[in-house]
């Protein structure tokens, strides 16, 4: 069985990757790049937060045990 908090991390972590590039392209003046780059960056704020809310619920499972 694996661990949903690593496989949620590996996904943020990819994101970060396929953001990265589009910021380094908008930096250079590539504009459709920075639209796509907000957009991932607001993708990567609700999955970290979604990476919160899972371990506050694991934390507090674990408590109850």
């Amino acid at each position: 069985m694996s661990n949903p908090v690593i496989e949620k991390w590996q996904e943020l972590k990819v994101l970060m990757e396929s953001i990265d590039l589009d910021v380094h392209k908008n930096a250079n003046g590539n504009a459709s790049a920075g639209v796509r780059a907000r957009k991932g960056l607001r993708l990567l704020k609700t999955q970290a937060a979604d990476l919160v809310k899972l371990t506050v619920e694991l934390d507090k499972a674990k408590k109850t045990k």
